[in-house]
């Protein structure tokens, strides 16, 4: 998901594909083409995207805000959606600890 526009790059396939491998014991992962990204779904219901550039974003709500803005995340426009900390990226453990937290976050938002 980027601007409109943007061309899928292969930063964002590597990402998205990186990102589904890593999350796949959390459930049924998967990844769609959107708006020059990829939209990440668990079960269906998405709960992360992938930008043009290979950013990853989760998904949040007043639950997991504050853990995104302590880290420096910034947001992804309009969208209820923060970047992901390398740091989170870098540590397997703590990225799915995220990544359930903002499936939580978008099953209740249904």
């Amino acid at each position: 998901m980027g601007t409109k526009g943007a061309k899928l790059t292969s930063a964002s396939a590597t990402s998205a594909e990186r990102l589904q491998v890593s999350l796949a014991s959390l459930g049924d992962i998967s990844i769609r083409k959107m708006f020059g990204g990829y939209g990440v779904f668990e079960a269906g219901t998405m709960f992360a995207l992938v930008d043009s550039k290979g950013g990853i974003f989760f998904k949040v709500d007043a639950t997991n805000v504050e853990q995104y803005e302590e880290a420096g995340s910034i947001k992804h426009g309009r969208m209820p959606y923060y970047r992901v900390p390398d740091p989170v990226l870098d540590d397997e453990p703590a990225l799915q600890e995220w990544a359930q937290s903002s499936i939580m976050v978008s099953r209740n938002a249904k």
